[in-house]
């Protein structure tokens, strides 16, 4: 690609400029933009992953490929990991790959536990044996933590936990993150691993099953209401590029001498007025749609299995040790989703659309607040 910042415009200060990036999970959502934003970066980039799991996928229509080494490969298939990996020597490893729904957890519950731990340790393994590694980060999840449905936000020391086979898995992944951590990636002057956390992340180019904006355009493709089914769920909403910066800040600091002081756990959650009520969301994404929008039957089903009802993020340790916080608002995040989407129904180049909008974001980085110390 010739996408490459602009010398004295990259808002992480050159960090990933040539750098040997592995990131498994690059044909997901999440993944998918971060393949970009890195190759935008000058990073030089492998992706392992399995192939796109959805049709349309964000990983076609930005043409992602393009961007990196692509490799496909299961990581609970050890040996076929390791292949993938084979000479390419990282420097960093952004570990991405998951069974990432919640809903999908309870029809397979041993392969989400398998995927998430069992495959988070294989990734480990190939991160451990590269000569050059730098730093790890491993990508969880808000729902990591044991949720009593507080009113005030989860920190980085509250107790991990899970009522369901996914919330269950990622506390678990969290305790294999912790334990390769301490067991070896303990030196001060070695590679260091941090794990992230965020919530409820939404942005043009998801596609999958389950998830509020991806059902909603769906069923607006085909002219339908959208059934809703928990629409008092409150959920903290941010567009994928909030947590992506806050995981980049992370991990240009691992690439620094002073990388031990990001080791650890890390929460990237949105502002307390971004989080709202599924309702809510609905109604604020319908108007930003506009014409021939979507339309919502809101309704409560009693036997859907249990989401929590309310989970929030206590982002305070990385707004002061990381100088990150949120850039946008609810009504930017679903503005940004909303132009995507309809650009996509109108058949318009994905790829340059998502790589404007990155371009969009960095605008609003300081070069001195993305990687502050």
């Amino acid at each position: 690609m010739n996408m490459r910042n602009q010398p004295g415009r990259d808002p992480f200060n050159g960090a990933f400029l040539g750098r040997r990036i592995l990131l498994t999970g690059h044909t997901g959502f999440k993944g998918g933009w971060l393949t970009l934003w890195l190759d935008r970066l000058g990073a030089k980039l492998r992706g392992i992953s399995l192939p796109p799991e959805t049709q349309p996928a964000l990983f076609d229509l930005a043409r992602i490929g393009g961007a990196c080494d692509s490799r496909y490969a299961d990581i609970n298939d050890a040996a076929a990991l390791t292949e993938a990996a084979q000479d390419f020597a990282p420097e960093l490893v952004i570990h991405m790959a998951a069974q990432a729904i919640v809903r999908d957890s309870y029809d397979m519950p041993v392969q989400t536990f398998a995927t998430n731990v069992t495959g988070t340790a294989n990734v480990l393994e190939v991160a451990r044996k590269s000569p050059a590694l730098r730093g790890i980060i491993v990508i969880t999840s808000d729902k990591c933590y044991e949720n009593n449905e507080w009113d005030w936000g989860y920190r980085e020391v509250d107790p991990l936990g899970g009522s369901d086979p996914y919330s269950a898995s990622k506390a678990c992944t969290e305790l294999v993150a912790q334990a390769y951590r301490r067991s070896f990636f303990a030196k001060p002057d070695g590679p260091q691993l941090a794990s992230v956390r965020a919530g409820n992340v939404i942005g043009g180019g998801d596609w999958a099953a389950h998830r509020l904006i991806p059902d909603i355009v769906r069923a607006t493709a085909r002219g339908e209401q959208v059934a809703i089914r928990n629409p008092s769920s409150v959920r903290p909403w941010q567009h994928v590029l909030e947590p992506l910066a806050g995981y980049l800040t992370v991990a240009a600091r691992l690439l620094e001498p002073d990388a031990a002081s990001v080791a650890g756990a890390w929460n990237f959650g949105p502002d307390n007025d971004a989080t709202l009520p599924v309702g809510e969301i609905c109604r604020k994404f319908a108007d930003l749609w506009g014409d021939n929008g979507p339309r919502f039957a809101f309704g409560h089903n009693p036997d859907a299995p249990h989401e929590a009802g309310l989970l929030r993020l206590d982002s305070t340790k990385a707004r002061l040790r990381l100088g990150w916080r949120p850039r946008l608002t609810i009504t930017d995040a679903l503005r940004l989703s909303a132009e995507w989407y309809r650009a996509h129904a109108a058949g318009g180049d994905m790829q340059a659309l998502t790589l404007s909008q990155i371009t969009q974001y960095e605008g609003l980085i300081r070069p001195e607040t993305a990687i502050a110390g």
